[in-house]
């Protein structure tokens, strides 16, 4: 019967959508016997009503007329094989895709058609039938919108109580295939962007709002996976996968993340706040925010993770309630959340019970990695307390005990933690900071209000006739003591006080005004440490650029005598790059990083990647003294140095130049090798000629058992120095041409103990391995190490073996003398800031301050 299908006809015309509907429609059921026809008949009738919606309305209205929706759920009913509900199933979705008319896909979706086609007991076992079904709810949900998606809700009394279209796809959700997961998440979004109220109050409430706190559950579980990446990568440093492993574990956490955040901003409320609830109950409250302090509450999170995870949470997703929530809880100490956990037989954790009560201790707080010095720190030479935090901690109120608050605990790792710790501290202020959903009040509250907001809010408290703010706007010391910030960040802190009890924030309003001084002062003792990275200090010092316009009182002489102390001490390691094996390329670097530590710090945002907590940077842990090693400190000494001049210079009132303050190289002497050689170059090349009336001749095996003839010599030019080895022309006295050139920074000459007529140089690459290959988080390559080369010349005697060793150290010495005088502006520090004069009595300051 069916052979007849294939006879000759027009294919695009009303005929053949009429002979191939018959013929469908004939088909009483499907098996094996007749199943590539039924595949084939279902193939032309999405090509030609596909057609017909573009070029001609009857094949529509064909179509309708003959129900044919309702043969396609007829043929899956009377199906007995694998293959037809794949075709069927890519038909009808071709169909919705391709069909631009409105009556058409109004059509489509009534007579309950469709979701029949979606309820259909589909043997799911099929991946490919799984992955063909997915494909078919997210072109129907494509096709949403107020007018079509009431034709595939079922309502009682105006209440939506069945929508199948949802309700299946979200049974897939959690589903092991990504592609699956991906579509089920596109599916819920068009939902959702439709707007209908009926259909997002059904959603909202049980139990299909469970799946919005299943996601945020199963988003927990993700983070603890990764928090179990981490560790192990402590535990094993040397294997080389963990960093792979973390970033791919880092991105489906951020993919998580911005589909919660795509979701509330769907602008459906309840979802929102289901979302934010679980975010902030599940995960925050009882893991995150104890874990910064390294104690063990139930399933343990790392401090780094957790620092990661709230710069993550807060950077994309953002709403008001949840910035806001976090901000608030920095203000209570970390015990204040502390949760334990009952677990199932299975370890999955079914229930929170938040502990509101704690033991009264006698003793000071451990925190890992602050001691109890660590929350005073001096820093003065004469022994007196600059810094001296821990009076505001002895002075909290009796309700608190000795457990100090989160935000205190930033403070503590900012001034005394590890690298990650201050990182990571630097990092979450910094994100509150860009938070835009905070008001001004929870930023004053964490002592990171900038100046320039504080004055706009004292100015417009003045203007509209508050008392308060005219009078601190125009006081002397411009303190905020008299606010008892009676804003939005009360009402969070209430809810917080309700929740986890009062006795666990300091009720005194007035001690706000200390938190912007402790944040400077923290600071402050960031730049004065010598421990952290230049990664690290650079978040610091865009924090710093953010609170401290030019000239500000609050950042006073002190504060400017601490920085010019650390700032010196950066001046003596630069002092010994000027002698290193890359001095030669000290001021080029000295340039770049100039223009991108000014760029960082002047930047509305920190310059900063989030996963740099997770994977910090590791330097080269090669032995010896290596180029590579000398490169990697030069360049994290240059970093350092830069900030701590730029931050000087604008915290002294002065204006950053946009190059460093570097003098010209002066000309080389007449009687210079580089001029008796005829080089006019900076970097000479192989190939040139040169006069070589002074070069020493030497021998040098390249290969084993290969000696070569060559005439040796070192020359320096400005802030550049080569060793060169040239042939001798036959026919040219005293000429030769440059064969192999390499720097004369770093080559490190040595005579041979046992061989006295051998001299052994180092032979450094070119350019700054750094420079080339920086520290790679994308995991899409890793950093390049370079092995220093070695030459061995051979000369005729001791006495000319000295000489090309004396040669050498000569050059160099011009060489390093040269790079001293031109960066001898840059490190002149009263070029760079104005002279401290004597500081005026601490009384003059706050109370609470230094």
């Amino acid at each position: 019967m069916w052979f007849s299908f294939w006879r000759s006809r027009n294919r695009f015309s009303l005929d053949e959508l009429r002979y191939v509907t018959d013929q469908l429609q004939k088909v009483q059921i499907v098996n094996e016997v007749n199943k590539d026809y039924v595949i084939e008949a279902l193939r032309s009738l999405a090509e030609l009503v596909t057609y017909g919606d573009q070029h001609d309305p009857t094949f529509f209205e064909f179509f309708m007329e003959r129900q044919i929706m309702g043969e396609f759920v007829r043929i899956l009913k009377i199906n007995r094989t694998k293959d037809v509900p794949l075709q069927l199933l890519q038909t009808i979705s071709i169909m919705i895709q391709n069909l631009k008319s409105e009556h058409a896909m109004y059509y489509i979706f009534s007579n309950e058609h469709i979701n029949h086609l979606i309820t259909h007991p589909f043997d799911f076992k099929n991946e490919e039938l799984l992955s063909y079904y997915i494909s078919f709810l997210r072109a129907v949900s494509g096709k949403l919108n107020k007018s079509t998606v009431p034709l595939l809700v079922k309502t009682e009394n105006d209440w939506v109580v069945s929508f199948p279209l949802y309700t299946k796809a979200i049974d897939f959700a959690s589903d092991g295939e990504s592609m699956v997961r991906i579509a089920v998440r596109a599916l819920t979004l068009n939902v959702y962007h439709v707007g209908d109220e009926n259909v997002n109050t059904y959603i909202s409430k049980p139990p299909l709002s469970d799946y919005f706190s299943e996601l945020v559950k199963s988003f927990r579980k993700q983070c603890i996976e990764l928090n179990n990446l981490v560790s192990k990568a402590v535990e094993n440093p040397e294997y080389s996968d963990s960093t792979t492993h973390i970033l791919a574990a880092v991105d489906r956490i951020e993919d998580d993340l911005y589909y919660l955040s795509d979701v509330i901003s769907a602008g459906v409320p309840d979802m929102g706040r289901l979302i934010t609830d679980s975010i902030l109950q599940l995960l925050v409250f009882p893991l995150l925010l104890p874990s910064l302090k390294g104690q063990t509450f139930g399933a343990k999170m790392g401090i780094a993770t957790s620092f990661y995870l709230l710069c993550c949470i807060l950077h994309i997703v953002k709403t008001k309630e949840l910035a806001s929530s976090i901000a608030a809880a920095l203000l209570f100490p970390a015990e204040a959340f502390s949760s334990k956990f009952d677990a199932k037989s299975n370890g999955h954790v079914c229930e929170l019970h938040v502990t509101c009560e704690f033991q009264q201790q006698e003793t000071k707080p451990h925190v890992a990695g602050v001691t109890e010095e660590s929350l005073g720190v001096s820093v003065n030479s004469n022994g007196s307390s600059q810094i001296d935090m821990q009076n505001d901690l002895c002075s909290r109120s009796n309700h608190c005990g000795s457990h100090s608050s989160l935000r205190e605990l930033l403070m503590s790792y900012i001034t005394t933690g590890n690298d990650v710790h201050v990182l990571g501290s630097l990092s979450l202020l910094a994100t509150l900071l860009q938070a835009k959903e905070l008001d001004e009040s929870m930023l004053d509250g964490l002592g990171i209000l900038p100046q320039r907001k504080q004055h706009k809010k004292l100015l417009l408290q003045a203007l509209v006739g508050e008392g308060l703010g005219e009078e601190q706007l125009f006081s002397s010391e411009n303190s905020l003591a008299k606010d008892s910030i009676n804003t939005e960040l009360d009402g969070y802190i209430q809810k917080l006080k309700d929740h986890y009890g009062q006795s666990f924030f300091e009720e005194s309003g007035a001690s706000y005004q200390k938190h912007r001084y402790q944040v400077l002062d923290a600071l402050v003792n960031l730049f004065c440490r010598s421990n952290i990275s230049s990664e690290a200090l650079w978040v610091g010092g865009w924090l710093l650029r953010q609170l401290l316009p030019h000239s500000e009182k609050e950042f006073n002489c002190h504060h400017l005598k601490l920085l010019k102390d650390s700032h010196r001490n950066s001046i003596v390691g630069l002092s010994e790059e000027m002698k290193g094996s890359w001095c030669d390329l000290l001021i080029t670097v000295i340039t770049d990083e100039w223009k991108k530590c000014r760029k960082a710090i002047e930047s509305s945002t920190p310059r900063r990647d989030p996963k740099r907590i997770l994977i910090p940077y590791q330097a080269s842990t090669s032995e010896g003294d290596s180029s590579f090693v000398a490169g990697e400190r030069m360049f994290e000494t240059v970093k350092v140095f830069v900030l701590r001049h730029q931050l000087l210079v604008f915290s002294s009132g002065g204006t950053l130049p946009d190059q460093p303050l570097v003098d010209s190289p002066t000309s080389h002497p007449v009687h210079s090798r580089a001029k008796v050689a005829g080089l006019d170059v900076l970097v000479p090349k192989p190939g040139t000629e040169i006069n070589l009336a002074g070069a020493i001749p030497c021998r040098i095996a390249f290969e084993r058992g290969k000696e070569r003839h060559f005439c040796f010599l070192a020359i320096s030019r400005g802030t550049s120095g080569w060793v060169l080895l040239a042939e001798e022309l036959p026919l040219a006295q005293q000429q030769g041409i440059i064969r192999v050139t390499a720097p004369l920074a770093g080559s490190n000459p040595k005579v041979d103990d046992k061989h006295p007529k051998w001299l052994h140089l180092r032979i450094r690459p070119t350019t700054l391995p750094t420079m080339e290959s920086k520290p790679d988080v994308t995991g899409k390559g890793k950093r390049k190490l370079v092995v220093d080369g070695r030459w061995t010349l051979a000369f005729r005697d001791e006495q000319t073996c000295k000489s090309a060793e004396s040669m050498i150290l000569e050059e160099m010495n011009l060489l390093q003398g040269e790079v001293e005088k031109v960066l001898n502006p840059l490190i002149d520090l009263d070029a760079a800031v104005h002279p401290v004069e004597s500081c005026p009595p601490l009384d003059g300051r706050p109370n609470n301050s230094l």
